[in-house]
């Protein structure tokens, strides 16, 4: 597909690679999070999974990286063909309008009219060409001067994710499917939840940006001049290696800690400057083991789903997910729907439906000072 006319010629894929994934250990580790592992049996780490959605898009030598300082040598194994100017390090972790913000500041420095989209690291899309459309559309959609973002197609009602709610849609060339944002909708009970799959005017937030990084930073200046101004200030040091140290360790421990959905996405929405394409593509953010079990049994609730090169496992009339790291030999005798994760320091034995309550064994082990299995 041709760049020409499209803004895709100034589109710059941003990547952020940040996040334990508390929700998966302990499989997803400080020093080994979420993004760095094969968790759909492709062969593929998720983040080498979203690189290889997006360097045909924008370009190999146009994709950038914000991850920790502790993952630099990972991400640059499983992502050789990451230019160094590209990967930016991140001191410690400020979620996600900084580590966003940042990249925009960087490339407007580099490239005035630049275009980032920003895709998480640790999302699962397996149908490329949809999301390739929808991505070409957003940044039309940006190229007008919008933000925009890529909503997902609600397929159950899920609690566990935000929901926008679309309005009515947008005479943008190139952009035939945009709508725009009325709001953003946090996580909603099961009830609400239930009324929006079927309503056709919610998709689900899939935390995907696209914007003018000129735009996106204006934005975030209105929401939160002192963070603007941190992340101006680190981008002007940045691609000048004497000064970048210093004024990193000056400014970024300052930083608002703060998710764009809302230095950005809410207040852009309120104003009238959002809009969203829809995805028809199947997504998954991977957010915990029953994720991870439906994604291998194809939603058929029988399954045994079993990952791990030396993984041991006899089953009789068992379903679910094993994870396994270890030799040892795990047996399930007549336990519906089970997560077992073994590796060598810590065992967790829970079911899908109480996935989601693994972040309190994480939260649990930091009270208690047990760092060492974190």
């Amino acid at each position: 597909m041709s760049k020409s006319g499209s803004g895709l010629e100034h589109f710059y894929s941003v990547i952020p690679a940040g996040g334990i994934g508390s929700r998966l250990w302990p499989l997803s580790r400080a020093d080994a999070p979420k993004f760095l592992h094969d968790l759909t049996g492709s062969g593929s780490s998720l983040l080498r999974a979203t690189w290889d959605r997006l360097a045909p898009i924008s370009g190999p030598d146009r994709v950038m990286v914000v991850t920790g300082r502790a993952h630099r040598a990972a991400v640059e194994a499983q992502l050789p063909e990451l230019i160094d100017s590209n990967v930016v390090l991140e001191s410690e972790p400020k979620d996600s309008t900084a580590a966003i913000g940042l990249a925009a500041a960087i490339l407007r420095l580099r490239e005035p009219d630049v275009i980032i989209g920003s895709f998480a690291a640790d999302h699962v899309i397996a149908d490329v060409r949809s999301f390739r459309r929808a991505v070409v559309q957003a940044v039309a959609a940006a190229n007008a001067g919008y933000i925009a973002t890529i909503g997902i197609t609600p397929t159950e009602p899920a609690i566990g994710f935000g929901y926008i709610q679309c309005g009515g849609p947008l005479d943008i060339a190139g952009a035939p499917d945009a709508l725009v944002v009325e709001s953003f909708v946090e996580k909603p009970d099961l009830a609400t939840a239930e009324k929006y799959v079927v309503d056709d005017k919610h998709l689900w937030n899939g935390g995907m940006f696209v914007a003018r990084a000129d735009v996106l930073l204006a934005q975030i200046g209105e929401s939160d001049p002192a963070l603007l101004a941190g992340l101006e200030e680190l981008a002007e040091a940045w691609d000048d290696p004497a000064r970048r140290g210093p004024v990193v360790d000056r400014v970024w421990p300052g930083l608002t800690k703060i998710a764009i959905d809302y230095t950005v996405a809410e207040p852009a929405a309120k104003a009238g400057r959002l809009v969203v394409v829809p995805g028809h593509f199947d997504w998954d953010d991977v957010g915990d083991f029953a994720s991870i079990a439906k994604l291998h049994s194809g939603g058929r609730k029988s399954d045994l789903a079993i990952l791990g090169e030396n993984a041991r496992v006899l089953a009789d009339s068992s379903s679910g997910i094993v994870i396994s790291q270890t030799s040892r030999i795990i047996s399930l005798i007549g336990v519906r729907d089970i997560v077992v994760v073994d590796t060598e320091d810590a065992l967790l034995v829970t079911t899908s439906q109480n996935a989601q309550r693994v972040k309190g064994v994480v939260d649990a082990l930091k009270l208690s000072g047990r760092s060492d299995v974190l």
